[in-house]
């Protein structure tokens, strides 16, 4: 990963209005057979932006290992399935100047997702995912004037993890479902309020 990536994706976050949420408090979106074996996260070789609060990689490794762990861990499935989450870099907002100087947070992940009965890695090459702080009331001059750094943590591992329901969903084989159904379950995972349950 070159540190030159973080201004495309600063860039990004700035257009996404949807404010931050928290759903694990509502039914868990179908995944099939799923049930969550090993929930690993590594933090080998992460690396930091230059424009961010320091964060150590044992703070790294347990916000994303609870986020995963919250989420997933709410299936009883007949199916284990392991989830390893590689963090390759970060950029937690510091305090600055209100807008012009205090960008979102954005953390970058590998995910990868093993059949444990098979020992199988099913996405061999692992799905690289740009996880991006949302704009709400709480971040638009700068998480770092608003959050602590365990909050942004906090987001960013939440978001994540949200990011990886919805990839799972783009694979119904590994799940034992029908496109069908992973199709309603994708639009509610994603809020529509026309999604079957």
């Amino acid at each position: 990963m070159r540190f030159t990536s973080w201004a495309a994706l600063t860039a990004a976050a700035l257009v996404l209005a949807a404010c931050q949420t928290n759903d694990l408090k509502e039914p868990p979106v179908p995944l099939g057979d799923f049930s969550l074996g090993i929930n690993v996260a590594v933090v080998e070789g992460v690396q930091k932006s230059p424009i961010s609060r320091d964060a150590k990689p044992g703070e790294l490794k347990a916000a994303m290992e609870k986020a995963v762990d919250a989420r997933f861990s709410r299936y009883t499935g007949s199916k284990l399935f392991n989830i390893g989450v590689s963090i390759d870099g970060y950029a937690l907002s510091p305090p600055g100047i209100p807008i012009l100087f205090s960008p979102p947070s954005v953390m970058i992940i590998t995910v990868s997702v093993f059949d444990d009965a098979k020992g199988l890695k099913l996405n061999p090459d692992g799905e690289r995912m740009n996880i991006i702080e949302r704009s709400s009331p709480q971040t638009f001059i700068g998480s770092g004037l608003t959050q602590t750094k365990a909050r942004q943590l906090e987001i960013l591992s939440y978001n994540a993890a949200k990011r990886i329901e919805v990839y799972l969903l783009d694979h119904p084989d590994w799940l034992g479902m029908t496109p069908e159904q992973a199709a309603a379950a994708k639009l509610q995972s994603q809020g529509n309020p026309k999604a079957t349950k």
